[in-house]
């Protein structure tokens, strides 16, 4: 599994299974931008994995936490892990795969991550633009094996 991120030497990074989807509509991919005022950044949505639930039940799940859609897993695109120093203080090793999803419902409804707020981007912005080097990894294994609609 590829690694992304800086490790701080001094600092423990704990495992933390994860899962993340790729979602397409329209030509452009959707994206979370997380509210944490002038430090916002941007997400592919996803998350941790809860308990023994799978990456696809995960994905599926925090996609309708995060954006309110409802989605239906495709295929596992690739897999990667990423050091994060996150807002809270903790220091996690996400791991784990990066799936690409279908639309089911249009219409946002269900989501309760209040600070999360789906943007819809063109491919290579969101490339250029998501906070962390896996996710960028994720889009660009997607860009060389898809055609954008």
């Amino acid at each position: 599994m590829l690694q992304f991120g800086y490790a701080r030497p001094d600092r423990t990074y704990a495992p933390r299974p994860t899962a993340f989807g790729l979602l397409v509509h329209g030509g452009r991919l959707a994206c979370v931008r997380i509210d944490r005022g002038e430090n916002s950044y941007l997400d592919l949505p996803g998350g941790a994995r809860d308990g023994d639930e799978s990456e696809a039940e995960a994905v599926v799940r925090e996609y309708r936490e995060e954006t309110g859609l409802r989605v239906a897993v495709d295929a596992r695109l690739t897999e990667a892990a990423q050091f994060v120093d996150k807002s809270d203080g903790r220091t996690v090793n996400n791991r784990g795969g990066f799936w690409t999803l279908r639309l089911l419902d249009p219409t946002p409804s269900g989501k309760v991550e209040d600070d999360h707020e789906l943007i819809w981007l063109d491919p290579l912005e969101a490339l250029v633009s998501l906070r962390h080097e896996a996710h960028a990894w994720a889009v660009t294994m997607w860009l060389r094996t898809h055609k954008p609609a």
